[in-house]
């Protein structure tokens, strides 16, 4: 996971935990809080998800880089060995 994604998960769980304890000491009924908190629970899923599909791909795009080096460099020591033999 690189740096730039770490910061956004930590970003996005300090905000996720200050919505929760804003929401538990705000004084309002308990039906309207256990409302506000579900509301805020499905938005932050939601950002939670589009997150991690974001990170998904960039792994996915880094392994496609990652094999297409390999190859690559596996293509060049080929080359070397037929070189000096």
């Amino acid at each position: 996971m690189s740096t730039k994604s770490k910061i956004i998960l930590g970003i996005v769980g300090a905000a996720a935990a200050g919505v929760a304890i804003g929401l538990l000491l705000a004084p309002e009924k308990g039906t309207e809080l256990r409302a506000k908190i579900s509301q805020s629970a499905g938005d932050w899923s939601g950002h939670l998800s589009d997150l991690f599909a974001s990170a998904k791909e960039e792994v996915g795009s880094l392994t496609k880089k990652g094999s297409k080096a390999a190859a690559e460099a596996g293509n060049k020591f080929n080359n070397m060995g037929e070189s000096y033999s």
